[in-house]
Formats: structure tokens, C-alpha cells, sequence
């Protein structure tokens, strides 16, 4: 499970640099700049601009792969804490 969760945080972090990619010529350097220190400006400014630049799938691989880190992290942390409390007792 933690190896799907690692290529789901590997496919983001393709994605956040394609979108980097297309920011940078489009906004100019102080918005690309912007991308790359927050990443949730990139994911809205990804989405604003997809239909404009081709960014479609790129964008919606990158919220695939978004939703899924969450649900594996979620299941990651609830087994381990899981593990880890059935061993107190």
C-alpha cells in the first residue's frame, strides 16, 4: 500500500512540474516563481487555464492523484495506529 502511495506522490509531483512548465511562459517569472513555492496555486491556476493551454489530462492525473495520496495516507495512518495500539494491550 505504501508503494502506491509513493507513485501516487511521484505522479503529483510530475504533473506540479509539467504545469510549472506551462506557468512560466504564460505568467512570466514571478507567478512561476509563485508555483513553485505553493503548489495549490499551481493545482488552481493549472485548472483555471487548462481548457486555454492543454493542461486537461495533465490536470486531472494530477487530481487523481491527489485524492488518491489522501486515501492511501488515511489507510497508511489507521493501520499503523492500528498496529500500534493492538500491540498495548
Amino acid at each position: 500500500m505504501s508503494i502506491l502511495y509513493m507513485l501516487a506522490a511521484l505522479g503529483q509531483l510530475a504533473c506540479w512540474v509539467m504545469v510549472l512548465i506551462k506557468m512560466f511562459p504564460a505568467e512570466g517569472p514571478l507567478k512561476g516563481i509563485l508555483g513553485v513555492f505553493c503548489g495549490l496555486y499551481a493545482f488552481i491556476w493549472g485548472w483555471m487555464n487548462a481548457g486555454r493551454l492543454g493542461l486537461k489530462n495533465i490536470m486531472l492525473a494530477w487530481t487523481a492523484c491527489f485524492v488518491l495520496t489522501i486515501i492511501l495516507g488515511g489507510m497508511i495512518g489507521f493501520s499503523s495506529f492500528s498496529a500500534a495500539t493492538s500491540g498495548m494491550q
